[in-house]
């Protein structure tokens, strides 16, 4: 999924980039204004992460001709002023949340994981989104969620594209080359300890017992496999 970040503070701006990049999405970032509905019209993103208080032109108009150009792409709201007069103009306007500074990691995650779910209910299901079973994992890529009975896990983009990958070779290994290709964006710098450590995240969350997993298996010298 393709996010468009619109923020003039070139370090929060830069924040957001990993925060989302480290989950799985598509970012595209700006600093202005005219800057993001030129690369709204560009691009065409799955949604928005929008700062009010913008050189150019602020935030509010942004959202205003954003909505005028595609009423249905969610609008997130990032910024640092409080007021709740400037919630309720941003929620009138048609932003789909409203996120302040300073914000932490996993308020941004959990947030932005919601709108992705309602991006993934609209687009419908197909192929790639259908729900699929790992031993005793029930996978629901469109929710970004998992079950192990009544327990739910909460799943990143990235963490889904790798167990969609691992079932869809499952069986065989997988090897780091063919993860990077399928999970991560074409110009990143395949790095085995990146994998590593996400797939180690990954097995805290989804394995039964992390120190002897049953969906993510290492293959020694390759990468990973999925027996089914």
């Amino acid at each position: 999924m393709k996010v468009l970040i619109a923020e003039d503070d070139e370090h929060i701006r830069q924040g957001l980039v990993d925060i989302l990049e480290g989950e799985g999405y598509s970012t595209i970032a700006v600093a202005d204004g005219p800057g993001a509905l030129a690369a709204f019209e560009r691009e065409r993103p799955d949604f928005v992460c929008l700062d009010i208080m913008m050189p150019g032109e602020d935030g509010y108009e942004v959202c205003r001709r954003l909505r005028a150009l595609s009423p249905a792409t969610p609008i997130i709201f990032i910024s640092a002023k409080g007021e709740e007069v400037d919630k309720v103009v941003g929620l009138e306007l048609g932003a789909d949340d409203f996120i302040m500074k300073p914000f932490g990691v996993r308020e941004v995650v959990a947030r932005i994981r919601a709108v992705a779910r309602r991006c993934r209910r609209s687009a419908g299901l197909d192929a790639d989104h259908a729900p699929f079973r790992m031993a005793e994992l029930e996978v629901a890529p469109v929710e970004l969620r998992a079950r192990r009975g009544d327990q739910t896990i909460e799943l990143s983009p990235r963490d889904v594209m790798i167990l969609q990958s691992l079932y869809r070779h499952r069986g065989q290994p997988v090897d780091r080359d063919t993860l990077f290709k399928e999970c991560w964006a074409v110009d990143h710098v395949p790095n085995s300890r990146t994998l590593d450590q996400h797939i180690s995240q990954l097995r805290k969350r989804i394995e039964g017992d992390p120190r002897h997993p049953a969906i993510i298996r290492t293959v020694h010298g390759v990468g990973y496999r999925y027996d089914g």
